[in-house]
């Protein structure tokens, strides 16, 4: 327990075990959860989507009205769930938030995203006047929440809710920086007033990710590496003079993994649990991952891989590089859904590779559950990744990521030939299908000819951790030097 514990405030837009479409709801659920362990009062703020899990749980704990220069006053309701040691406050708003899912449908987004992210944005903040939460630390996640840091200094700069108050912007992934019209900024009229700060040049449109780039006091991405990347051209996603500016004020703390959830000596999800000194398990999967799928029970290389079907997880390198690789004697899964060209790509080629290559267009977490704990090897040739977390749960399964050296995959998997001794997995550099290929090869000869160090590289991976409880004391010693530095 910390001896100064502080009120934090976590603004997300999902939360796993409740609303998730990607690695941010489980940060913003471990992470607090984490924070709430250690002592501190953590409250998360996120939609009362019509979808989310637990609805029927939550509490009425005020109806209120969102302030709005330039319409009439929005009404909207604030519900409290509480659910294993989480407390969330859910801003209720029946106009941007009954929808079937959160942010798009048929893979087309919402045409009011901006409209409301912008209102929840407001909602959050005004939730804690109406509610009396005097935060120390607002801690705000991706473009979703870009518009809270602003609003601090702004709307509420002499509210004495906020009076000291500090915010943070995570940065999950830059990729995705939220650009509307700023006429559907009707709730944040604030954000016209700060053009000049925002240095924008098509004054047509707002970036949501800029917004809270330019004004938190603290940034910080989900990787070391990752935050070195959000310096350069290359990996900033045309943002980086921006990141350059806030430079002093950017840093990388690594996402823990969630073993309770991700663990083969407990997992629930498997026909067989196994550890690190008793394996028999992990073989009792594979056969069963084979059998279920339709795949000849032999003792060959099985390459896993889950994920969406998107360029940024590096399926179009994939695709050419399997049409070679599925010539050797190997089977490989993937399982995920997405861009449906992909699909389409992914399904044909298991067509013509049916002893070799299944693909499953689904999410099932069971399954990914059995992927992980059945393949030998684990696919990750992202063209970028801020941190990732299946290569986490790869390595406590014993199935050695194959990953591309960039964002968090370079921080947390050691490649064999650039140290043998401490090699958890493989690794390549240059983002192309010849490269990933080469990679792919190289593991295959080590599996086939060298089962011993094969065997003492999986020890290696299942006895690496990378732990909240470490992540945690990164973001509270952010977090104090937030507070102590002048607003």
């Amino acid at each position: 327990m910390v001896t100064d514990p502080l009120k934090i405030l976590f603004v997300a837009s999902e939360v796993e075990g409740f609303a998730k479409t990607g690695g941010l709801a489980d940060v913003a659920r471990a992470l607090p959860l984490s924070l709430a362990e250690r002592g501190h009062e953590v409250i998360v703020v996120m939609p009362y989507y019509k979808t989310m899990k637990h609805r029927e749980k939550a509490t009425l704990i005020a109806s209120s009205q969102l302030p709005a220069a330039a319409s009439e006053p929005l009404p909207y309701n604030i519900f409290s769930l509480q659910s294993e040691g989480l407390t969330l406050y859910l801003i209720d708003c029946p106009r941007y938030f009954e929808r079937e899912q959160l942010y798009a449908e048929n893979n087309h987004a919402y045409d009011d995203n901006g409209a409301r992210f912008a209102f929840f944005c407001a909602a959050a903040l005004h939730a804690c006047e109406v509610t009396d939460f005097r935060p120390d630390i607002v801690h705000c996640n991706d473009w979703h929440t870009g518009l809270v840091p602003m609003l601090l200094r702004t709307r509420y700069a002499a509210s004495p809710t906020f009076a000291g108050t500090r915010s943070v912007l995570s940065i999950h992934n830059a990729a995705f920086q939220g650009i509307f019209d700023r006429q559907q900024l009707w709730a944040v009229p604030e954000v016209l007033e700060q053009i000049h700060r925002l240095g924008l040049l098509d004054l047509s449109t707002i970036n949501f990710l800029k917004c809270g780039v330019a004004f938190a006091d603290k940034i910080n991405a989900v990787s070391p590496n990752y935050a070195q990347e959000l310096l350069t051209h290359l990996g900033a996603h045309g943002m980086a003079q921006v990141f350059q500016t806030r430079q002093a004020d950017l840093c990388g703390i690594l996402n823990g993994c969630d073993y309770r959830d991700w663990d083969p000596v407990n997992d629930h999800y498997l026909p067989a649990t196994y550890s690190v000194d008793d394996l028999a398990g992990k073989a009792v999967c594979r056969r069963q991952l084979q059998q279920e799928l339709g795949l000849p029970e032999e003792p060959v290389a099985i390459y896993g891989m889950v994920c969406r079907l998107t360029e940024q997880k590096g399926v179009p390198l994939l695709l050419p590089a399997l049409e070679k690789f599925l010539h050797h004697r190997v089977q490989v899964v993937v399982v995920g859904t997405g861009d449906p060209l992909l699909a389409q790509q992914l399904t044909q080629l298991a067509a013509r590779y049916p002893q070799r290559l299944v693909f499953l267009n689904t999410y099932d977490n069971r399954l990914a559950h059995l992927v992980e704990a059945g393949a030998d090897f684990f696919l990750m040739p992202s063209l970028f990744e801020p941190c990732g977390l299946n290569q986490m749960y790869s390595l406590a399964y014993g199935t050695l990521p194959l990953v591309r050296a960039v964002g968090g995959l370079k921080d947390t998997v050691i490649d064999l030939d650039k140290d043998p001794q401490r090699a958890t997995g493989f690794s390549f550099v240059e983002p192309n299908s010849g490269a990933l290929l080469d990679a792919m090869r190289r593991s295959l000869l080590f599996f086939l000819q060298e089962p011993e160090d094969f065997a003492r590289v999986q020890r290696n991976a299942m006895q690496t951790r990378f732990c909240w409880e470490t992540s945690v004391k990164e973001y509270e010693s952010m977090y104090h030097t937030a507070l102590a530095e002048p607003s």
